[in-house]
């Protein structure tokens, strides 16, 4: 049984503001141990569930050489595998292979969620707001639709509460979710202790992956438009000439396609991130 454990940094315990996830400094290696951690505890719970391939991966921001590469190889438990991307989405070898679970870790709210920590979606200041065929979504929905584009689902989403009533909504009641903090505002956050936070995880990856049909696989439909709402005008500047990508008005962005993979590809890997 493969599965597929996918992390960010900002929903994890005792994580609430920028600089315990920005790569470079003291807090963001104190953060990254937490952050293998519950990683870890997610394999070891999907381990007890059956699991004979943990494949583990970085899917956090950091900025400069830590890009995606947050977690501590020396920690990483030693009958997983990780990866380490150069840019989001472009890893899908295990999900070509044949993937029966993901397990997202780590995951925040989208942009605006009041009691979501460091919410934002994909861009803290250049994306305001992305929606596949009309609906607004975050990062889960992200992950989920990459994971469904390949059959397979995700079962359970960690974070905060606001993430986890986002998953829910989105994915359906079958999902497993584990909350391991409140958010109190974007930079502040009632945390459950690292310890307690692992053992919730794993037990939960464990009945996650103990039923591999209590969620089906994420599909935002077909045809798909995505439609990115932007921070600034001039963020967009370099896809005005391409005959992928649609410029709505002076802030949004869409592209279209037969499904979700080939919407997102049209625009995603050529976007220039904006420099603030």
């Amino acid at each position: 049984m493969r599965v597929f454990v996918i992390g960010d940094m900002e929903g994890v315990a005792g994580l609430t503001n920028w600089s315990q996830v920005d790569g470079g400094t003291a807090l963001h290696a104190a953060g990254s141990v937490l952050y293998t951690e519950e990683m870890n505890a997610a394999a070891r719970g999907a381990r007890s569930a059956g699991a004979t391939e943990i494949v583990l991966m970085d899917c956090h921001g950091a900025g400069s050489g830590y890009q995606f590469n947050s977690l501590l190889p020396d920690l990483i438990d030693p009958d997983c595998e990780f990866v380490v991307q150069s840019e989001w989405t472009e890893y899908t070898g295990i999900l070509e292979q044949g993937c029966d679970a993901a397990l997202l870790v780590g995951m925040h709210a989208m942009a605006g969620t009041a009691d979501g920590v460091m919410n934002h979606t994909v861009s803290g200041t250049g994306w305001r707001e992305v929606r596949f065929n009309g609906r607004p979504v975050g990062e889960v929905g992200i992950n989920a639709a990459l994971c469904g584009t390949w059959g397979c689902p995700v079962l359970m989403v960690t974070g905060d509460e606001a993430v986890c009533r986002e998953s829910a909504a989105l994915l359906g009641d079958g999902l497993v979710t584990v909350p391991v903090k409140q958010g109190l505002g974007r930079f502040s956050a009632r945390h459950k202790t690292p310890e307690t936070a692992r053992r919730m995880i794993a037990k939960a990856a464990e009945k996650a992956v103990g039923n591999l049909k209590a969620v089906e696989p994420y599909d935002p439909g077909h045809p798909c438009r995505i439609e990115v709402d932007l921070g600034s005008s001039d963020h967009h500047e370099h896809l005005r000439h391409s005959s992928n990508v649609e410029i709505v008005d002076a802030r949004t962005i869409a592209s279209t396609a037969d499904d979700w993979w080939t919407a997102w590809r049209q625009f995603y890997f050529s976007y220039r991130w904006p420099v603030e």
